[in-house]
């Protein structure tokens, strides 16, 4: 009987080297001092990995506020311009609507780059979710250099309207801009347009209506509030209407004894 084919001892070495998974044998032939050097490569680069999958907190916020597109919290009408009528040596006014279109109180304030010879009413104000104002703006408008024509006027001066979210119950002062500047954030930067007076255009037409409105809305604000109490007269005198009743009262029963007698 044939007897099978013993192998040879190199083959069975050979062969369970093949077998054997890379790592093991890695470690088996590693040393103790090559073993603790692979740990601690293995540990700092652990470390690395968990220091480099956490970068600053200050660093991922601050560009994460660069990449986000900027909240309004006011719509502005017109939205990055102001209508002028070209009157040169006179002041002229032009107007826009501002309205809080956010679910808090805002704080809004005008900034130009030309303070001398622009001024704005109000400077700034707070304002209610939903509510809405119209602001005047005055500016004075030189004479023109080398005959320019109103197409042809350019200037360089720029409005700037910046918002501040605040509590509701709060009295407006400039110095809220200050005091929280992280917090500001540039609703619109508008620039001037000039129109001629005697040409008939939709923009002029509509900042007469707007100014006609602010005036109008000017005039109900300086007006003193109705008071709904008693009438006082002179120096802290009350008419009272059943006083009012007893004396006619009593001068006609004085006119009917007079009568009878």
């Amino acid at each position: 009987m044939a007897l099978p084919d013993a192998k040879s001892p190199t083959e069975g070495k050979v062969w369970n080297l093949c077998r054997m998974p890379f790592w093991q044998s890695g470690a088996t032939s590693s040393s103790p001092s090559s073993s603790s050097q692979n740990a601690q490569l293995q540990q700092s680069g652990s470390q690395g990995q968990a220091e480099g999958s956490n970068p600053k907190p200050n660093t991922v916020s601050s560009v994460a506020r660069a990449l986000l597109p900027t909240r309004r919290r006011l719509r502005l009408d017109p939205t990055n311009k102001l209508y002028f009528p070209y009157e040169p040596g006179k002041q002229v006014k032009s107007a826009v609507r501002i309205v809080n279109t956010s679910k808090s109180h805002v704080a809004f304030k005008f900034q130009t780059t030309a303070p001398k010879s622009c001024f704005m009413r109000p400077p700034g104000g707070i304002l209610s979710p939903g509510e809405s104002i119209i602001a005047t703006v005055f500016k004075f408008v030189e004479h023109p250099e080398n005959n320019e024509k109103v197409s042809d006027q350019k200037t360089k001066v720029k409005f700037k309207i910046v918002s501040l979210k605040v509590k509701g119950g709060m009295e407006y002062v400039p110095e809220l801009f200050d005091e929280q500047k992280d917090q500001v954030s540039v609703e619109q930067i508008l620039r001037v347009i000039f129109l001629d007076p005697e040409r008939r255009s939709p923009h002029l037409e509509k900042l007469k209506r707007q100014l006609d409105e602010a005036e109008a809305a000017l005039e109900a604000r300086k007006k003193p509030p109705e008071d709904a109490g008693p009438k006082i007269v002179g120096e802290g005198l009350v008419i009272d209407e059943w006083k009012e009743r007893r004396e006619k009262y009593l001068a006609r029963q004085q006119v009917e004894g007079a009568d009878s007698v």
